[in-house]
Parts: C-alpha cells; sequence; structure tokens
C-alpha cells in the first residue's frame, strides 16, 4: 500500500515536471528580449525591419571548420538540399526562383541564394500560411560556423493572427532549424 502511494505521488510529481518544463521552454522562447538584447533579437534583415513584422531568430553553432567557409556551407546545403529536415517534392539542387512543396505538401519559393543565405517565401497552400519568409544565413567568427535563421512576415499570416498557432511554430520552428544545425555540423566537414 505504501509502494502504491509512493509510485502515484512520483507520477504526479514526474507529470508536473514535465508540465512546468514544457511552459518553461515555451515562456522561455515566447519571451520577449531585454532592452539590452534588442537588437540581436530582429528577425527581418536590416533592409526589411522598416516594414516586415519579425517573429523569431534562432542562432545555432555548426562547430570549428576553420578551412571551410560560409559559401561553402551554404553551397552544401543548396546544392543538396535532400539534407533540409523538412524536404519533400523539391529538386535535390535547388535556385533562386524554384520552386517546390516541401514535406506535407507546404509550397515554398527560394527567393534569393547568396555567398552566405538562403531565403524561402511560403506560398499560399502552406500550413502556416502565405508570406512568411525565412532567411538561412552562414557566419563564421574565429573559425566556428554559425546558423542564423530568421523569419518575418510583411502582414500577419493565418498562423501568426492565432496565439497557440504563433507559439507552436516558433518552438516548432527552433526544434527543426536546431536538426538543420545538427546536420550542418556534420557535412560541413565534407564542404
Amino acid at each position: 500500500m505504501l509502494l502504491t502511494r509512493l509510485v502515484q505521488v512520483f507520477t504526479r510529481s514526474a507529470a508536473r515536471a514535465v508540465l512546468v518544463a514544457v511552459l518553461g521552454t515555451t515562456l522561455v522562447l515566447t519571451a520577449p528580449a531585454p532592452a539590452s538584447y534588442a537588437g540581436t533579437r530582429t528577425a527581418a534583415p536590416a533592409s526589411e525591419r522598416g516594414t516586415a513584422n519579425g517573429l523569431y531568430r534562432y542562432s545555432y553553432s555548426l562547430g570549428l571548420h576553420p578551412f571551410t567557409s560560409p559559401h561553402d556551407i551554404r553551397a552544401q546545403l543548396t546544392g543538396n538540399f535532400w539534407m533540409f529536415p523538412v524536404s519533400g517534392a523539391c529538386p535535390a539542387r535547388i535556385r533562386a526562383q524554384d520552386e517546390c512543396d516541401l514535406l506535407g505538401g507546404n509550397p515554398v519559393r527560394v527567393e534569393s541564394i547568396t555567398d552566405d543565405y538562403l531565403q524561402i517565401v511560403t506560398l499560399p497552400g502552406h500550413d502556416l500560411g502565405a508570406g512568411l519568409h525565412i532567411r538561412f544565413t552562414f557566419t563564421r567568427s574565429l573559425g566556428f560556423h554559425y546558423l542564423i535563421v530568421s523569419a518575418w512576415q510583411n502582414k500577419p499570416t493565418r498562423c501568426t493572427e492565432k496565439r497557440l498557432c504563433n507559439i507552436a511554430s516558433r518552438v516548432g520552428a527552433w526544434g527543426l532549424w536546431r536538426v538543420l544545425a545538427e546536420t550542418m555540423t556534420v557535412s560541413a566537414y565534407a564542404a
């Protein structure tokens, strides 16, 4: 009887701990940045800040690759797009203005590709709505490479207008782009 009671208390405590962890993570990811870091949280590139609404900006370390340029790592992704964690009916090698459906029939268009970034935009029919811009920027500092993923919109989509969908989208994006960063960490050695 005592053992049964201890199991029940432990089960409730574990469930509460999981709930607290999920809520805490959601609050941390959705909380506005402190004023001293406000500049680093602007999602839209400088050229878009006046007209766009920033959704998120996440930075991931890709590790130490002193002999690899950001261009090499970006080229690794765009030349082998099957590494993208949500690839679907897209070509293996993508180019600017390509349109394709990511996993689940989510249409996107490649807006631009430069030496150090890839930028896509969601099209009508995408689960998150049309007009969501996502930029994947590759940078290097002292031999360490980073992936910075920024998302913004010119006007709210049907998802970003709804608080719960918006939060779920940002939390999901953080995890999804984390998978991309881990893939790029390994593939950067081949770049």
